[in-house]
């Protein structure tokens, strides 16, 4: 039976937390820290769950931010499984100005990689990873890991069957859409921002993010491309065509974990037999959940149904 298992290389115990005002050179008083095991491959579990699905997280955990990550994972369902790596677990603050709603978020870069970390990750995936799976990466890579690692893992275990549902961004995801290693990806997924950066010029209209989409598809890059811009809505391109799914008007209390709920619910959507278009609907309605919850919380399974139906979805 096929599974959904979750890659997070870089993962980071996430502290969110609330002060009146941001000052300089001053102390600030905060509220009582909320804590998330976070990270993006993680997230992308964390969501599932929070969807009613299951999945596998692979985490390279350590040290006693590690152990304190593993209890959260833990207390939430979910079992993590370890890569191997045992390096110093790393922490990320998110600090919301009370005064003015601003989001100020502190972001660590994790402990530098070996290439015998880099080596028994590799191994750890290969092993668990079956034909059937649905393999989702996620999220930042540490220090010293290679962009193009998941490609390369992907060259590997997609002729075992194993497909890939990659969210990344900078050099990696330049790295993906230049590959030239005749295994497309299952699903890459980036946001708008990082389209326009790829594509070398901005892309206002939904056409636009769609010719780019399908671009990436034509060149076997990957099976399915999705383009997230947000309030603006996602697009979806697959060799069956492209679509737009705007996304529904809702208030924005925190966006700290659209992406990752987005990546769950699509993911989740494939993964029991739906449409690129309708697993596209359904991202968008878990990132339109998730940015109505206060800090590092996720979509609520509930309100993700309550927005799907807001979710028009329209062929271009």
């Amino acid at each position: 039976m096929s599974r959904i298992l979750t890659v997070t290389l870089n993962p980071a115990l996430d502290l969110a937390t609330q002060t009146p005002h941001v000052h300089p050179d001053r102390k600030l008083r905060c509220a009582a820290p909320r804590m998330d095991p976070g990270g993006g491959g993680v997230n992308v579990s964390r969501a599932i769950a929070r969807l009613g699905g299951t999945s596998l997280p692979l985490v390279a955990l350590g040290g006693a931010a590690g152990a304190e990550y593993a209890a959260l994972l833990t207390a939430e369902g979910l079992t993590p499984q370890a890569l191997g790596p045992s390096l110093p677990t790393r922490t990320n603050l998110t600090v919301t100005e009370g005064d003015s709603g601003h989001e100020y978020r502190f972001v660590l870069p994790g402990p530098t990689w070996q290439t015998q970390d880099i080596d028994q990750a590799l191994s750890t995936i290969r092993a668990t990873a079956q034909a059937g799976d649905l393999l989702v990466p996620s999220g930042s890579l540490p220090p010293g890991v290679p962009q193009d690692i998941f490609l390369t893992l992907n060259a590997t275990l997609s002729p075992q069957g194993v497909r890939m549902i990659l969210d990344t961004s900078g050099p990696a995801l330049g790295a993906a859409a230049h590959q030239t290693t005749n295994a497309p990806l299952e699903v890459l997924r980036m946001d708008l921002h990082e389209a326009e950066t790829l594509a070398a010029r901005p892309l206002p209209s939904p056409a636009d993010r769609a010719a780019v989409a399908r671009d990436l598809v034509l060149r076997d890059v990957a099976r399915i491309v999705a383009i997230s811009g947000g309030a603006q809505g996602t697009v979806v391109a697959s060799d069956q065509g492209a679509w737009s799914c705007a996304a529904p008007k809702v208030p924005v209390v925190s966006r700290v974990g659209a992406g990752d709920s987005f990546v769950g619910a699509m993911t989740l959507a494939l993964h029991r037999g739906d449409s690129a278009a309708q697993a596209c609907a359904w991202g968008v309605a878990a990132a339109s959940a998730a940015v109505m919850t206060p800090g590092t919380a996720l979509c609520d399974k509930a309100q993700t149904e309550a927005c799907l139906a807001q979710v028009p979805i329209t062929a271009l």
